[in-house]
This record gives C-alpha cells, sequence and structure tokens, in this order.
C-alpha cells in the first residue's frame, strides 16, 4: 500500500525560537501589528510504501526520531493518510 504523511517539527514550547522571534519582532515593520508570537517550524511531506498502516507509521517514527527531528530542540506530530 502506498501512504502520505503530513509531519510537523516544532521547537519545543519552553526554548528560545530565534527565527520566530525575528519574525515576532519585524511584522511591525510591514504593517502587522498586534502579533504576540511566532514559532517556526518544518513541515515534511512523505509518500512511502509499506504494508500496512501500522507498518507506515513504524516508519515515519524510525524518520522522525533519527533524521527529521532533534528531539532535545524540538517536537513532532505527524498524520497518515492511505493513497488509492
Amino acid at each position: 500500500m502506498k501512504f502520505k504523511a503530513e509531519i510537523r517539527v516544532m521547537p519545543h514550547e519552553e526554548l528560545l525560537d530565534p527565527q520566530g522571534r525575528t519574525v515576532t519582532n519585524n511584522l511591525p515593520t510591514i504593517g502587522v501589528e498586534n502579533v504576540d508570537q511566532v514559532r517556526i517550524g518544518k513541515f515534511i511531506e512523505m509518500t512511502l510504501e509499506a504494508k500496512d498502516e501500522q507498518e507506515a507509521r513504524e516508519k515515519i517514527e524510525t524518520a522522525c526520531q533519527k533524521l527529521l527531528a532533534n528531539r532535545i530542540m524540538e517536537r513532532y506530530d505527524f498524520s497518515l493518510h492511505a493513497l488509492t
């Protein structure tokens, strides 16, 4: 079966997000006011083959834990959809 995963990787809430802080600080210069906080992360789409949904989830977990997310500084979550 073929699956599509949508993976979101974000910095942990308790950590400083320098990119997000820079964007937050500069939004007023382009006329966007009253923004309290911006957090910047990554969005990853992945299609993969697996025998079933469980195997696809295991593959995505492995990819996230070992390559896509720095688990010391980032958290991740994903959604998985079977493709027809």
